[in-house]
């Protein structure tokens, strides 16, 4: 038996074989691109949460801003999405740190004085721990207008917080002003942001404790306690006073 071609050789011939290689080769493109059209669509949804809006970026510039749900972008490094969280309340905390929340606060024993130590109006030291909330109310201006949102806002409020203790005495900051030092701080850290277009809203500020520090606390302790026993005996010497007064005088 002879075998005059490699395909006879195989067991087949040629003409069977070459067709069906032909089909195939239909199918590989179309299947390609059809591959590529699904991952250049998919690779452009992106999903905003409900408690955010999407801030679009067409070659770092800005486009557009979209609502809550899914949506799509142009892919491939074209345009990019930065999801804003613009209904969150954030916290800063100044002159102690939480590490754990909840029924038990676990604070830092670290001191942080670098922050918290400052100068009253009548050149007394305390130790001034507080809390800033805000939230983001324009994404845009957040996220184009400032570098580093977190620090600028951090190194603002200890600026705003020293020039208001530094207005004010150290019984003042201590015990009858402090609402009016919480909204005289917010008041000016709002102020100075909105200048800067920053897009931030401050929702509270809040004196948390103020104390002196723990090295003269004896002494500042002693002086208070001085303060009040001569208010004590002033009073009663003041009562003395009008009760001799009201006194009938002898005919």
């Amino acid at each position: 038996m002879e075998f005059n071609t490699p395909g006879e050789l195989l067991g087949g011939g040629a003409k069977g074989k070459y067709p069906q290689i032909a089909d195939i080769k239909k199918y590989i493109f179309p299947a390609v691109g059809g591959l590529l059209v699904l991952i250049f669509i998919f690779s452009g949804l992106y999903s905003v949460g409900p408690d955010e809006v999407g801030v679009i970026r067409r070659f770092g510039k800005y486009v557009r801003t979209t609502n809550p749900g899914l949506h799509f972008k142009i892919p491939m490094g074209i345009e990019k999405a930065n999801n804003v969280k613009v209904r969150y309340i954030y916290k800063e905390e100044f002159g102690f740190r939480t590490i754990r929340p909840g029924v038990k606060t676990q604070y830092s024993s670290r001191d942080y004085f670098g922050e918290s130590l400052m100068l009253t109006g009548d050149l007394n030291v305390l130790v001034v721990e507080w809390i800033v909330q805000f939230k983001i109310k324009d994404p845009v201006k957040f996220l184009f207008n400032v570098r580093d949102q977190r620090e600028t806002i951090r190194n603002i409020s200890e600026a705003v917080m020293r020039q208001v203790i530094g207005d004010n005495s150290v019984s003042e900051a201590l015990t009858t002003r402090r609402v009016e030092i919480n909204n005289v701080v917010q008041e000016r850290l709002q102020k100075i942001l909105d200048f800067y277009k920053t897009g931030i809203e401050i929702v509270t500020v809040k004196l948390q404790d103020v104390n002196p520090p723990n090295e003269v606390k004896p002494s500042f302790n002693a002086v208070n306690e001085a303060k009040q026993e001569r208010d004590r005996k002033s009073t009663r010497l003041n009562s003395s006073h009008t009760d001799i007064s009201r006194m009938p005088s002898s005919a």
